[in-house]
């Protein structure tokens, strides 16, 4: 599924627009960037929650050359799915 099949649905399930479905899902795909950016933790009780995580830094074979390189350390976005998601998934 992509961005406009996701918006299809949302307009379909909630009954709105495809307009209104496409400015609530930008609306929350900014608000989560925001507030992950800003190093918070979203989260949405059922579904999951979004959260940022440090990675270390570390050395990585360059598979062109086998030859070691350094990876340096970055900030990462994670998501854990809730339990419902989890759940509905394993069905």
């Amino acid at each position: 599924m992509n961005k406009a099949d996701l918006i299809n649905a949302m307009a379909e399930k909630a009954g709105l627009s495809k307009a209104d479905s496409k400015k609530a899902l930008d609306g929350f795909i900014s608000a989560v960037t925001k507030a992950l950016s800003k190093g918070d933790k979203v989260s949405l009780v059922g579904f999951g929650s979004f959260s940022v995580a440090k990675r270390a830094a570390r050395t990585g074979i360059n598979p062109a050359t086998k030859k070691a390189i350094k990876i340096p350390a970055k900030k990462v976005a994670k998501f854990k799915a809730g339990a419902e998601l989890a759940g509905a998934v394993a069905k």
